[in-house]
């Protein structure tokens, strides 16, 4: 992952930034509405990775990019894609039991699990950043989760009864994902960005189709909301990638931006408008250490 100083960020790139955390965060609650209306999770996944694969593969075609691969390469590849395979279905699956806004928060500690996966395969040390960061991300999840309970005032027992499943259900995705970034950052160098996206999202919505098989066929939406639900979460996911391969390196940003971690604020915003859903404030400065410590983590200045 590329993490650009702020301050080499042109005003354009900046608001397209925002605009594609917005659209990244909104595909979430697209995605709730859906399921709230009868949609299942793989269901999902397969629609919004087949119809953005497609989106992809018009772009390579579009931009004569050679589907070039060394044989090495390849199975790390599909390595890669099975892992954002699962860490798609977690990480929806997180959504249509939590509250938006806290799914993405439990997701967001990928940077923990990524410095752990390279220094389990890889040997790396962390920075010394990274564990100064780590204690205030988990301190700021623990007061997002209420841990405890306070905030529900339903005691810790029953509130991880209700929130334990959708949370595993995230930290899961956190690791699938930590372990993806680092595979392609190791084993994928010289890969072009847009063809390991699509034989990622290819893969993801094979497999998504696979398993929809064997438990019954696809699940649609019961009622009209979730269809637009259904919709919305497509149209918003693929444009946010397509805006992520073609417009950002135009304008001098490549791979993911810190930034984007504002993510799960946009999602907050919008699940509360949208969905009734609320958090309390003791929750929302849970949430704010932990974008404030992921931005942080992605803005700071890489050592010489």
């Amino acid at each position: 992952m590329s993490n650009p100083a702020s301050s080499r960020l042109t005003g354009a790139a900046f608001a397209t930034l925002l605009l594609t955390a917005f659209m990244m965060g909104a595909n979430h609650v697209a995605a709730r509405t859906a399921f709230n209306h009868g949609l299942d999770v793989v269901t999902a996944v397969t629609v919004r990775s087949v119809l953005t694969a497609i989106v992809v593969a018009l772009i390579l075609w579009h931009q004569k990019v050679a589907f070039s691969v060394l044989p090495p390469q390849r199975k790390y590849l599909a390595t890669v894609g099975v892992l954002i395979a699962v860490q798609s279905v977690c990480l929806y699956s997180a959504v249509a039991r939590l509250p938006v806004a806290l799914a993405l928060l439990a997701f967001n500690t990928y940077p923990l699990t990524t410095a752990l996966w390279a220094r389990i395969l890889y040997g790396h040390k962390p920075e010394r950043a990274l564990l100064w960061a780590m204690p205030v991300m988990m301190f700021g999840l623990a007061l997002a989760l209420d841990v405890l309970g306070a905030a529900s005032g339903l005691g810790a027992a029953r509130h991880w009864g209700e929130i334990g499943a959708g949370v595993g259900f995230a930290l899961i995705a956190s690791v699938t994902f930590g372990l993806a970034l680092v595979l392609t950052q190791h084993e994928t160098v010289g890969v072009d960005g847009r063809l390991r996206t699509f034989t990622s999202l290819t893969t993801v919505g094979v497999l998504a189709a696979l398993v929809a098989s064997t438990q019954g066929g696809f699940q649609w939406p019961q009622a009209e909301p979730g269809w637009w639900g259904l919709a919305w979460l497509t149209f918003l996911y693929g444009t946010a990638f397509t805006i992520m391969f073609t417009v950002l390196p135009k304008l001098g940003v490549v791979g993911n931006s810190a930034i984007m971690n504002v993510e799960p604020i946009f999602a907050l915003v919008l699940a509360w408008g949208l969905l009734g859903q609320a958090i309390a404030p003791m929750q929302l400065v849970g949430a704010a250490v932990v974008v404030s410590t992921v931005m942080w983590l992605g803005l700071r200045k890489p050592k010489p």
